[in-house]
């Protein structure tokens, strides 16, 4: 049996795996799946059509399937949020469900929210990713893999943040921010993400290679259809390529590709 405190709320429609713990003040009130070995803070509300994998943990007071901040949106429309399994989503986090027919929010695995975080409608978090205290996305943000975003920063709408990318706190972008780069100041960029590329076992031969593709696209002063016809003349191995795939296709809002001008 489920170890649902008395004072929690559970809809009789909600699915919750035998070894779930759900603490005091909780509600559950639509079709929830909760998966094993998962636990609900108290005062969480879990609202409408949220799936849950396995051993994740909801902090005090989140929210997770409200409706979005969308004032054309209907709340007749059925929509859900996703998420997969041993995230850590905690205190005041808020995730809103998505805005169109038949879609969800989706988180993947092994993410780390911190305290307020939110995540807006439609929103895709991939894996392994750290979000500071406060970190705010807009709606249809696109989140890769493995990368670090630190607190009190907020994203554009429709914008992409690429893999293993890092983001400096107190900061914010509204186009993509590539793969692998780091993030200072509000759309600019500082290089590469290098100790977070060293840890995610990127090897040196890779990282060298993604170190020469970002000097054509982003420290030679070339426009960067020129830079990308330059790049075009190589070989790269994937890693590399995923960085340059994403500056020839980028997101509606455009992709960062100003680096920051040192000072002194």
């Amino acid at each position: 049996m489920p170890d649902i405190h008395s004072s929690a709320q559970i809809s009789p429609d909600a699915q919750i795996a035998e070894d779930v713990t759900i603490g005091p003040f909780a509600i559950i009130d639509g079709p929830a799946v909760i998966g094993s070995g998962s636990v609900i803070g108290a005062q969480v509300w879990i609202h409408g059509a949220v799936t849950m994998g396995t051993n994740n943990k909801i902090g005090y007071g989140s929210i997770v399937g409200a409706d979005p901040q969308d004032l054309a949106f209907d709340p007749a429309t059925e929509t859900g949020v996703e998420i997969g399994s041993r995230n850590v989503i905690r205190e005041y986090v808020t995730i809103h469900r998505a805005t169109e027919a038949g879609a969800k929010t989706r988180i993947g695995d092994e993410n780390y929210l911190m305290t307020g975080a939110h995540l807006g409608h439609d929103v895709t978090l991939g894996n392994k990713n750290i979000i500071a205290n406060n970190a705010l996305f807009g709606g249809f943000v696109e989140v890769g893999n493995s990368i670090v975003i630190a607190g009190a920063s907020a994203f554009h709408q429709f914008i992409k943040i690429g893999d293993h990318a890092m983001v400096q706190g107190l900061t914010g972008a509204s186009k993509d921010v590539p793969p692998y780069c780091i993030l200072r100041h509000t759309n600019r960029l500082s290089g590469l993400n290098s100790v977070g590329m060293r840890r995610a076992g990127i090897s040196p031969n890779e990282r060298q290679e993604i170190k020469s593709a970002y000097a054509i696209l982003f420290q030679r002063g070339l426009a960067i259809n020129s830079a990308l016809d330059e790049a075009g003349t190589r070989e790269w191995g994937p890693a590399a390529t995923l960085l340059i795939e994403a500056v020839r296709n980028p997101g509606r809002k455009g992709i960062l590709t100003r680096e920051e001008t040192p000072k002194g």
